[in-house]
């Protein structure tokens, strides 16, 4: 068994913060290249189906941010 080095846990947060910020900068331009306001469709005109939409591209930007950052 290893012992415990702070470096490992700098690096875990690091990379999180990483990846977040790569996955922020990412659906920035998504939302920029569509043609009408996701927030606008989800929130206030219930597009049930933009929504399921929005959620499955994000979590493929996250597999994708999360194996390039590995």
């Amino acid at each position: 068994m290893t012992e415990f080095h702070p470096g490992y846990l700098l690096n875990a947060l690091l990379f999180a913060a990483l990846g977040i910020l790569i996955f922020i900068g990412a659906f920035a331009i998504v939302d920029k290249l569509t043609p009408y306001a996701l927030w606008k469709e989800i929130v206030e005109d219930h597009n049930v189906a933009l929504a399921i939409m929005v959620g499955a591209m994000s979590i493929g930007m996250c597999i994708i941010i999360a194996a390039a950052v590995h």
